[in-house]
């Protein structure tokens, strides 16, 4: 199977070299993506604005030793999902405090204009995921916010995570069920029938 070239390869390169132009730009093209990712797995906005400073550095840092076999982009979110996981480490060792569920990406909602009833289940499910979103393992949160919220393939996702397909697939599958589980009650609460 060929390689596809790296979009980013010349901007690596002259970065690689010492032009902090070349590596601005890069930030730039990556740091929405990868504050993304982030966001969705610590659930908190300031600690992952630190964390996406954090992976830069760290890539810049460790831009010489870059392996060019890989594309950029991936080498760079495994640097953000490994610092998101240092995060999550430190944060648990403080105590809880993330609320993934004020996460707004999670209030998707097809009407322009909801009923309140229908603004209340959002809420109700929004909160429930974000608890069981935070009560995830590292590596299960990572698998299901690439899979689900990113749109990344499995094969992405092990490269990304550096894990196997068949744990990939597992650690997805663990979430879904997880979260599934979570949101029945939730569901069923409020979707019962009018008297």
């Amino acid at each position: 199977m060929k390689r596809m070239e790296d979009p980013n390869h010349e901007l690596v390169e002259r970065a690689r070299v010492g032009d902090p132009e070349a590596f601005r730009v890069l930030v730039e093209s990556h740091s929405r993506p990868i504050f993304r990712v982030v966001f969705r797995i610590l659930g908190n906005e300031d600690l992952a604005e630190d964390v996406v400073q954090e992976s830069f550095l760290k890539a810049y840092r460790s831009l010489p030793g870059f392996d060019r076999r890989s594309q950029f982009w991936s080498w760079l979110y495994r640097i953000a999902v490994n610092c998101a996981y240092d995060a999550m480490r430190r944060e648990r060792r403080r105590g809880p405090h993330t609320d993934l569920a004020a996460d707004p990406g999670f209030d998707t909602l097809a009407s322009e204009a909801p009923s309140a009833d229908r603004l209340a289940a959002s809420g109700d499910i929004r909160r429930a995921v974000g608890r069981e979103l935070a009560a995830m393992s590292p590596r299960e949160r990572a698998a299901f916010v690439l899979r689900h919220f990113e749109g990344r393939s499995i094969l992405e996702i092990g490269e990304l995570l550096g894990m196997r397909e068949g744990a990939v697939k597992q650690a997805v599958f663990r979430a879904v069920g997880k979260l599934r589980k979570a949101l029945a009650p939730v569901i069923e609460e409020n979707h019962e029938p009018a008297v």
